[in-house]
């Protein structure tokens, strides 16, 4: 294990409390540096593969810090898991995650010894060639089912198979393959989309890792309705991940739109001139801009006005007042385009039109052949610029072949 210190010249700065990144999985362990922190508790969190996380209780006393391979309890034999969490702090994991005080907790057996990780090694090698195996028999028994990843216990004698389903799978006889075939205890554990997405990683199109890969440990509900309160356009290409669900990052600012657009007028008020009456077209809701139309189904005559004018315009009309224009007085309306973010996803936006460096001699040749003859100058194909003599200066037997047309016959 490593020791996580900085060492300069002027001393030791401990940084126990860093850690690798196991993206969503890491915890900052701030109160690592206190002295005797790990002695408050005997609690101490586990994490194995994938997204899977245990606590468990430090019965033996043994000297254990972040980082440490351990052999603990399982049902049945032992896995082998990374501490990732030691101390005071492990209490509140534990009550983040829902535990029940009452719940049995298992214990840890020892530190991995060489044994333990020949073990380990030699069962994980194992495990892509079970789930291919596991797949082609779920599909000989006609299952809408996807198993995406084989989990093998730290002895070798449990799998757990996480698989995705859109329906309820009745798995029983499939159980029983399995096992006849690996020879070992099966556990089935269904996962979300999501959860299969963060697991594989990715690049979302805002250039970066996929959030539900990186910090998300929890996925909430997405529904359509963020997108309409951000006025985003209903287009499933754009508004799905890579997961084929809507995007996580719909929900980011959607509490404050709804905030913002509590500070707007209602879409169903018209405001009415001495000219026209206009209808509400769209909005900008953040900076508060609202375009109205005079045509309810597409932008005729449209006019961009601030809240509080919109308000002004409302209070008027109920008092039986119409404005000469929506505009107030003094201010022109600006023509301003507003940029739609998901319009910009083109691969090929970046791209620069390339000059084409043969189109400048096209031109010139066909300008140079389409000039009218100059004085002295004769047009040739293929020799633009070259000069003509004068059919005057020409030798007379010279003279009188130029003039002979090519074609001419013979009189008889």
């Amino acid at each position: 294990m490593n020791d996580f210190k900085l060492r300069n010249g002027n001393g030791i700065l401990c940084a126990k409390s860093c850690s690798r990144q196991d993206k969503q999985l890491n915890t900052y362990d701030y109160m690592a540096d206190i002295p005797g922190h790990n002695d408050e508790s005997d609690m101490v969190e586990v994490q194995f593969k994938n997204t899977r996380k245990g606590y468990y209780r430090n019965s033996n006393n043994l000297k254990i810090e972040k980082g440490d391979i351990v052999a603990v309890e399982a049902s049945p034999g032992h896995d082998i898991g990374t501490v990732t969490l030691t101390g005071r702090l492990v209490a509140l994991q534990m009550r983040k995650a829902n535990l029940k005080s009452n719940m049995e907790i298992k214990r840890i057996y020892r530190k991995a010894k060489p044994v333990d990780m020949d073990k380990y090694n030699e069962a994980k090698k194992k495990e892509h060639d079970t789930m291919i195996r596991a797949r082609q028999i779920a599909k000989s028994l006609h299952l809408e089912m996807k198993i995406g990843d084989v989990e093998y216990q730290g002895d070798g004698n449990k799998a757990i198979f996480y698989y995705i389903a859109d329906e309820r799978v009745d798995f029983r006889q499939l159980i029983k393959v399995l096992a006849d075939a690996f020879k070992v205890r099966i556990e089935m554990k269904q996962i979300g989309a999501r959860q299969e997405a963060g697991r594989i990683g990715g690049i979302g199109p805002c250039g970066r890792e996929l959030c539900c890969a990186t910090w998300m440990t929890s996925f909430i509900s997405v529904s359509t309705s963020a997108a309409r309160f951000q006025d985003i356009s209903l287009n499933p290409q754009k508004l799905a991940g890579q997961c084929a669900k809507l995007k996580c990052c719909l929900n980011y600012e959607i509490d404050d739109y709804v905030e913002a657009q509590k500070r707007l007028p209602s879409k169903e008020i018209e405001l009415m001139t001495k000219d026209s009456t206009y209808h509400f077209f769209k909005a900008d809701i953040l900076k508060g801009l609202i375009t109205y139309s005079t045509d309810k189904n597409f932008a005729a005559n449209a006019v961009t006005i601030t809240r509080k004018r919109a308000f002004e315009v409302i209070n008027m009309n109920k008092q039986g007042e119409k404005p000469a224009s929506l505009l107030p007085t003094g201010h022109p309306q600006e023509n301003k385009v507003s940029a739609d973010l998901l319009e910009q996803e083109s691969l090929t936006r970046f791209d620069k039109l390339k000059k084409n460096p043969n189109n400048n001699r096209k031109k010139k040749k066909k300008k140079a052949t389409t000039e009218p003859f100059k004085e002295g100058r004769i047009a040739v194909p293929g020799n633009n610029n070259r000069k003509a003599k004068d059919p005057g200066n020409m030798p007379r037997n010279k003279r009188t072949s130029a003039n002979k047309q090519p074609n001419e016959k013979k009189q008889g």
